[in-house]
């Protein structure tokens, strides 16, 4: 059924590379979750009135919250298509965590709005009249939310959509609030046990929960959240594997929506090599990052070293063995200048966001150990975390 909708709807449905493509994928999500979810809301308002079960009033309500969510996925993907454009030069990829943060505040809302009726309902009870039908359409309507999520987990998936997966989970829940209902009115059409507004409170708790923990999975990459390890790891590799790189660092990944990466990256070079070489096979490496679809665009500055430099190297050795013992995690652009007030030596240091490493504790240790073989060493040091 899933795949046979996307064959229908979204053409060349292989590509989802493509933006065209994508949007496709979400304009089809947002119109089945817009239709399933007025549908089950439709049913559910009509069992709520008739049996009086707060449970199921609320589980209408939250389908109907579903609803208007869908409407606004299908807007954020909307806009989140539209091209670059002078006031938005990297595009309008981030409108679709806009969009998924505004379905998690919904859920949340309408939550608080059933917490607070259940409440009511267990300080005063009504009755409730449950039929047989009542189980079976409950069941059913159980079934299609379990469609629903497996249809948006593919969905999101396929496209790296953060809004879809929201959705599908979103869908997972409804499952579980739906089954409290139905739990609730067997308990009273069997053994006469009213339990639907502590049902209905449980409900309310759950999807506030959902609500607040989805909200915080969709607003990370705005604040911009730290890239994925494995793709950190493979344009790393990808760039090591041209033997002229003697190393990398300083990757820097910035996400404008999930379909829009933007990088940048330092690859230490042989100055022997010589600048219009290096600037050759650093396009190469550019192009080649971009063809693996790892990000859309990525800039690579080059670090020339002097491998022939004795003295450098010599100093690099004892050094590297003093921020070692120090906790430093890296060391690049590692440089010993000659001035006429003496020797400089230039490097960036690496730690971890942990520690309390400072840059006089760096610099004092490194002259504690190297200023008798360079009594007139000054050091110039850029220190980051990571």
């Amino acid at each position: 059924m899933s795949n046979l909708l996307i064959k229908w709807f979204v053409k060349d449905c292989e590509n989802v590379k493509d933006e065209t493509v994508r949007q496709r994928y979400g304009v089809v999500a947002g119109a089945v979750g817009i239709f399933c979810n007025l549908l089950l809301a439709s049913i559910k308002v009509v069992l709520g009135i008739l049996t009086g079960a707060i449970s199921i009033a609320g589980d209408a309500v939250n389908n109907l919250s579903d609803s208007l969510s869908s409407i606004v996925t299908l807007v954020g993907f909307k806009v989140s298509g539209k091209p670059a454009d002078r006031e938005h030069p990297y595009g309008h990829g981030r409108a679709e965590y806009i969009a998924a943060f505004i379905v998690a505040a919904a859920v949340v809302a309408i939550a608080l709005e059933l917490l607070k009726s259940s409440v009511s309902s267990i300080m005063h009870k009504g009755e409730i009249d449950v039929r047989p039908v009542t189980i079976v359409i409950l069941i059913c309507t159980i079934l299609v939310k379990f469609w629903m999520a497996h249809f948006y987990t593919m969905v999101g998936n396929r496209i790296h959509s953060e809004v879809t997966k929201a959705a599908a989970m979103d869908s997972r829940s409804d499952c579980i609030i739906t089954g409290v209902a139905l739990i609730s009115v067997t308990l009273v059409l069997l053994f006469d046990i009213n339990i639907d507004g502590y049902a209905g409170a449980l409900v309310a708790l759950f999807v506030i929960w959902s609500g607040l923990k989805s909200a915080k999975e969709t607003i990370e990459p705005l604040l911009g959240s730290a890239p994925d390890p494995e793709l950190v790891q493979e344009i790393e590799d990808t760039a090591k594997a041209h033997p002229e790189i003697l190393g990398v660092h300083d990757l820097r990944v910035h996400e404008y929506g999930p379909s829009r990466r933007i990088a940048s990256l330092h690859a230490e070079i042989s100055c022997e090599v010589g600048m219009i070489r290096a600037h050759e096979i650093v396009d190469a490496i550019e192009r080649e990052i971009v063809e693996k679809h790892l990000v859309n665009e990525i800039t690579i500055h080059t670090d020339p070293v002097d491998l022939k430099d004795r003295d450098r190297t010599k100093l690099e050795n004892k050094a590297m063995e003093v921020l070692r013992n120090l906790g430093v995690k890296e060391v690049h652009d590692f440089r010993l200048l000659k001035t006429r007030d003496g020797e400089r030596l230039v490097f960036d240091a690496v730690v971890g966001y942990e520690t309390n490493i400072t840059e006089d504790m760096i610099k004092g240790a490194l002259l504690d150990e190297l200023s008798t073989e360079h009594p007139d060493l000054t050091i110039t040091l850029q220190l980051d975390k990571a």
